[in-house]
């Protein structure tokens, strides 16, 4: 079926297109389309384009050359030395005497006793015997090196000789720790002293 339609519409245009080209051959022998009678020929001239005036070139400037930087002169400088007039006379400064400032005076060291120290301390308490010593029968002297400020207090305390037990020894400078005694004097002023206390332990009955 689609092969025959092909062919049917083939004829069909060949039909058609048989049909115009036989009208143009009766237009053409009827003499119904005139041909041009008269044939002109057209020629083209080129007109040349006006001359323009010639156009001398600019001379090309060459730019200035830069001037060479002068290199300025280093400037000394000069002291110059004040005028002075004939009439005066340089007077070097006078020479600043330095006062020397006194010597402090640095306390000397306290001074020693000759005695105990029982003897210049009016506030003092015996020591308490130490119940564990007086069971173990503990005995013996503890010597303690005490010092005094200016104010008469003890500054410090330490075993010099030891009772050969420690109990008594601690009993000891936890007496003489709490004594008030009367300070040392030196040219009428107080001073620290030394001295040696000491604390003799012994039982009764023994």
């Amino acid at each position: 079926m689609d092969i025959r339609h092909r062919w049917e519409r083939s004829a069909g245009v060949l039909v058609v297109v048989a049909l115009h080209a036989a009208a143009l051959w009766g237009l053409w022998t009827h003499r119904l389309i005139s041909m041009p009678q008269d044939v002109s020929t057209l020629f083209v001239n080129f007109i040349a384009p006006p001359s323009l005036p010639k156009v001398e070139p600019v001379p090309k400037r060459e730019p200035p050359k830069p001037r060479p930087e002068e290199r300025a002169q280093p400037r000394q400088l000069a002291a110059e030395a004040p005028l002075t007039s004939p009439g005066e006379i340089a007077v070097p400064p006078a020479p600043t005497s330095v006062i020397a400032a006194p010597a402090e005076s640095r306390p000397a060291g306290p001074v020693t006793l000759g005695v105990e120290l029982s003897v210049s301390c009016p506030e003092r308490t015996a020591p308490n015997y130490p119940l564990l010593s007086r069971r173990m029968n503990e005995t013996g002297t503890a010597v303690l090196r005490v010092e005094l400020d200016e104010q008469g207090q003890v500054a410090t305390a330490r075993v010099a000789t030891g009772s050969g037990h420690a109990r008594l020894d601690d009993a000891a400078l936890t007496a003489v720790k709490a004594w008030r005694c009367n300070p040392a004097q030196r040219n009428g002023q107080p001073v620290r002293a030394v001295a040696l206390q000491p604390f003799k332990f012994v039982l009764q009955g023994n």
